[in-house]
């Protein structure tokens, strides 16, 4: 199942998230600008070993690690379900309320996966905790908005209408069913996704988004 539309649209312009959409676009084209693509990752990657919790400046790749990715599959997919979910989500949340909440997702959905990979080398990079976390609102105050959906059957790729429920919580049971292999073949990821702060940050926003929320629709 590909998600292509919200068929319910609150109409409201969502200038946060397409700011973050921008910024994420833009960093991404500084790192295949670079003359060193490497260094410029591993400069504001988040390298668990390298974390070290009594400098402030070395926290800082909590948060810029959220705005960095690892190839076009990865930007695309990521800004795409960012521009279908992200706008109604920031319209019940309102426009700062909502930059601070997905900067918390993102930042404990990062953290909880560092928890489990606190030894490892390799660089974690990417929006998805921090989009989690905006799936996770969606799903907990428009569970019944429907959303087109390219559904393959029988080798054909249809578009179909489900409702936000039945995706979401598809896509978090995926994502913790894999969060619990990985967890079990010690890694917390499995081929480079760091499911465990998908599945960290979706709760999160799930949460969050109740104390947020000021006007119900």
């Amino acid at each position: 199942m590909f998600p292509i539309r919200d068929t319910q649209n609150l109409g409201k312009f969502p200038f946060v998230n397409l700011t973050l959409i921008t910024v994420n676009i833009y960093v991404f084209f500084q790192e295949l600008l670079a003359p060193n693509a490497e260094k410029f990752i591993l400069q504001y990657a988040l390298i668990p070993s390298n974390i070290n919790f009594t400098s402030f400046e070395n926290l800082s790749p909590f948060i810029t690690s959220m705005f960095l990715h690892a190839g076009f599959l990865h930007i695309i997919s990521n800004m795409w379900f960012l521009w279908i979910f992200g706008d109604n989500v920031e319209t019940i949340i309102g426009h700062f309320k909502y930059l601070a909440f997905y900067l918390i997702c993102g930042i404990l959905a990062t953290f909880v996966q560092y928890l489990f990979t606190s030894s490892s080398t390799l660089p974690m990079v990417g929006a998805s905790g921090a989009i989690a976390g905006v799936l996770g609102a969606y799903l907990r105050n428009f569970p019944r908005n429907k959303i087109d959906t390219i559904v393959p059957i029988f080798g054909l790729p249809l578009i179909i209408a489900l409702p936000a429920n039945f995706i979401l919580i598809y896509w978090f049971f995926i994502q913790a069913f894999n969060g619990v292999t990985a967890i079990v073949v010690v890694t917390a990821s499995v081929g480079g996704i760091a499911y465990i702060a998908h599945v960290s940050g979706f709760i999160a926003g799930f949460l969050l988004s109740n104390l947020l929320v000021w006007r119900k629709f």
